[in-house]
């Protein structure tokens, strides 16, 4: 017999399994400075390398000239395009499916391209070296606006056009100009047409969702490391996807893959920007192969905002058709993309437009089109899923612009307009018109309890003696009342739909139960501030019934990891932590016949109970998951293998759909552009809560980038492709003066197809609050006849907007 107590309920708190608010456990290093980034990794007789880079956006390199450079005391090497070609290293792939160089081959195409790497003992030896490479440039008109790109006879790129100059077949099928990436269209066209010729009510649009780039606190860098003895390369980088990158590298190189290790220490902020593969990454290679020795690259944080992957850069002219009371009946959206010099998009390959049809958004439109057009122009190339999973983030500015425009066009409140629009709860789960199968939702409850929370009427019997008072002279100040209703599809993905480079995008825990209790995971993740150590171990807590402080969670190692496709697009929950669910489930199963076994029962008389297994009728009866670890090392049990380990590679059968509400309110000062956010509130439905602290925490950052991106951050170029926003004296990050109070609420509304229900939230509020921040801003002028202008919504831009109005008198 064994004694009751503790309660399950006492047990269960033990854990610290799902649903406990538990302190990251990351930060106890973090917070003193024990943190291990790539700028801290020291190798002996480590060299460090630095680029050349072109000053100009287009233009032909005529010749490269190092000898100054080489005089220069401590440099080793300057490689350049022409060292680089005899190993075919000169060029790589890109996660879009083209190519890109490695160092510029014969031109560059955007400002701060890389055109020589130099290595030397020191990095100020490389930096000095570097002003002294000698490149002759002729330069080449430069093209910055893509419908130009479309239209010019300018040649952008030689290699993807035929003797003839005609634009060849690319990745994702026929182009149609020289500078013409790829075209992908979803739903039906012509349904969508007739739609609109029939219509009651058309509204159109267009909005330009500007260039920003995630900007993450720590540059990009990596330390290449070649032991010639051995044939195995070591490389530590900044990678979202270490295992990915494990395998370009080895496809680039020729080296096996065995021979490959590929390690990201502790990485600070990613955001997308370090999903992909940079210049950096292949010359620290190459220069290791080369001289023998260990070679750190890290990037400035100009290099970092001028050529690193940027986001958004989405050109959008949309239609949206109702009938008179407001029911949508359909929705057509072009968009003109600006992929820069090379397409490095990280998009899945079936979608090289990433995610962006999920933009019906969280309402039941019937019929649907879109068509995104690639382009290339003379800007660094990226696009990648700047805190949202794959274009998203665009996809929900546009219907919610879009839903804004129509509540204009009929005179009717935008919060009903979405009411009356919602896919209703007994429709999931829901096909759009656009492809997608929503899993689960319950959109009107989130937006009733939204609505009441801020008390919706209040605000806008206040705003409208607001403008009343406007009118009357007796204030200077505008309210504005920014809403936004926003479904992210994250999770990706399953291996039928979501491949990068042929790799599919499942992802993996292996487990390991040591003799005394304790437990390791690995998985093929990477954390850049999300928690995993913490959530991860607190989702097997729940699963094993082991406490999560007696679980380490490990990451970025590819020789210890199994393989996964790393973490973006909030892929980490909705994916790696489906495959721990199961891996647990699995360690589960098998202690299930170790306890049985303890117990003299058949298997099926035993049950899971918190942190053991009991016999069923019997609760004084149990084994705990400590006893029979330590059994599975220590007895010989008939039928069953010693020890207890499990792996899990999970193939999701679809994507998650997390949704919320935001509310933005705003006063706007019209005569200094400066807005004040007076209150936002934000309402998250990511199913199955984990951590609530953590989600708390993932919410105020994602909200504080997407006020940034609203008001203010961009990648900004002139005519001449020069980047005016390169420094962070020009590139907006808000500080705690700029950023407000959040309020954050929540409902749940589970997965139906996650193993414990999850879906994910990491950028759901980055997502939402872009629109509703900007919406606003919108909504404070909409009395005065407004209907669009185009972000960043900075001072400057918010006074010419009360200027054109003519609110300056």
């Amino acid at each position: 017999m064994n004694d009751l107590t503790p309660t399950p309920e006492e047990r269960a708190a033990n854990l610290k399994g799902m649903g406990c608010a538990r302190k990251r456990v990351e930060d106890v290093r973090f917070t003193q400075g024990r943190g291990n980034y790539v700028d801290d990794i020291k190798l002996d007789g480590m060299l460090f390398g630095d680029f050349v880079r072109s000053p100009y956006a287009h233009a032909r390199v005529v010749s490269i000239n190092s000898e100054e450079a080489m005089k220069v005391p401590g440099v080793v090497a300057v490689i350049t395009a022409a060292d680089l070609e005899p190993l075919g290293l000169h060029w790589m792939p890109t996660l879009a499916g083209d190519k890109q160089m490695v160092l510029a081959d014969g031109k560059v195409l955007f400002q701060g391209q890389e055109v020589a790497f130099v290595v030397a003992e020191d990095r100020y030896a490389a930096a000095d070296a570097v002003e002294l490479v000698e490149v002759e440039y002729e330069e080449l008109p430069v093209i910055v606006d893509p419908f130009e790109a479309l239209k010019s006879d300018v040649v952008l790129r030689e290699d993807t056009v035929d003797a003839n100059g005609k634009a060849t077949d690319g990745a994702h099928g026929p182009r149609n100009h020289p500078n013409h990436i790829f075209t992908w269209e979803q739903g039906d066209e012509a349904a969508t047409e007739a739609v609109m010729a029939e219509a009651e009510v058309v509204a159109e649009e267009t909005m330009y969702y500007h260039r920003t780039h995630p900007c993450p606190l720590e540059t990009c860098g990596s330390v290449a490391s070649m032991d010639k003895v051995t044939g195995k390369l070591t490389l530590w980088g900044t990678f979202q996807a270490p295992h990915a990158i494990r395998t370009v590298v080895s496809l680039i190189s020729g080296i096996e893959e065995h021979n490959i290790r590929v390690i990201s220490p502790d990485i600070g902020g990613g955001f997308g920007n370090k999903v992909g593969a940079y210049s950096g990454y292949v010359c620290s290679v190459v220069a290791s192969i080369v001289t023998g020795k260990p070679v750190k690259w890290v990037e400035d944080r100009m290099e970092n905002l001028m050529t690193t992957a940027f986001a958004r850069d989405y050109w959008m002219s949309g239609k949206i058709s109702a009938t008179k009371d407001g029911k949508i009946t359909g929705l057509h959206c072009h968009v003109t993309a600006d992929h820069g010099g090379f397409d490095a998009c990280a998009d899945p390959t079936k979608f090289p437009a990433g995610f962006m049809n999920i933009c019906t958004g969280s309402y039941d439109i019937p019929t649907a089109y879109l068509a995104v057009d690639g382009v290339y122009t003379n800007k660094a190339p990226g696009g990648v899923s700047y805190r949202c999973s794959f274009r998203v983030t665009e996809a929900v500015y546009f219907i919610e612009r879009m839903i804004e425009v129509l509540a204009i066009k009929l005179n009717m409140d935008a919060a009903e307009l979405r009411r009356i629009n919602f896919i209703k709860k007994e429709q999931f789960p829901y096909q759009s018109a656009l492809g997608w199968e929503y899993d689960s939702g319950d959109y009107h409850t989130a937006w009733d309890k939204a609505m009441e929370a801020v008390d919706y009427q209040g605000l806008r019997a206040e705003q409208a003696q607001r403008i009343e008072d406007f009118k009357a002279g007796k204030t200077r100040s505008l309210m504005g009342i920014g809403l936004t209703f926003f479904t992210e599809i994250v999770g990706a993905g399953p291996v039928k739909n979501c491949d990068i480079l042929g790799l599919g995008m499942f992802d993996s825990c292996e487990i390991r139960i040591h003799p005394t209790g304790s437990a390791i995971a690995r998985l093929g993740t990477i954390s850049q501030g999300q928690g995993h150590a913490t959530t991860f171990a607190q989702i097997l807590a729940s699963e094993i019934g082991l406490p999560a402080d007696s679980i380490t969670i490990e990451e970025g190692d590819t020789d210890t990891a199994p393989y996964g496709l790393g973490t973006y697009g909030s892929r980490s929950t909705p994916v790696a932590g489906a495959a721990t669910a199961m891996a647990g489930r699995k360690i589960r199963a098998k202690a299930q016949m170790i306890a049985a076994y303890l117990l003299e029962v058949h298997d099926d008389d035993v049950e899971f109970d918190v942190d053991r297994f009991v016999v069923k009728g019997a609760p004084e009866r149990f084994k705990t998951m400590k006893e029979i670890a330590f059994a599975a090392y220590n007895q010989a049990i008939p039928g069953i293998e010693p020890g207890l380990e499990a792996v899990s590679y999970y193939d999701p059968p679809n994507m998650t759909y997390p949704f919320g509400a935001y509310v933005c309110v705003m006063d706007i000062d019209v005569d200094t552009g400066v807005p004040e956010i007076r209150r936002f509130y934000a309402l998250d439905d990511c199913g199955t809560r984990i951590n609530p602290m953590i989600i708390e925490g993932q919410i105020h950052g994602g909200l504080t980038e997407a006020l940034a991106v609203a008001l203010g951050q961009e990648i900004a170029y002139d005519e001449m492709g020069n980047v005016k926003t390169g420094t962070l004296m020009d590139f907006f990050l808000p500080t705690s003066w700029e950023v407000p109070n959040y309020e954050t609420d929540y409902t749940v509304t589970p997965s139906p197809h996650h193993p414990i229900g999850a879906k994910g939230v990491g950028e759901s509020p980055h997502v939402g609050g872009v629109p509703c921040f900007s919406n606003a801003v919108h909504d404070a002028f909409r009395a005065f006849g407004l209907t669009q202008t185009n972000m960043p919504h900075d001072h400057w831009r918010i006074w010419k907007t009360a200027n054109d109005l003519g609110l300056h008198g």
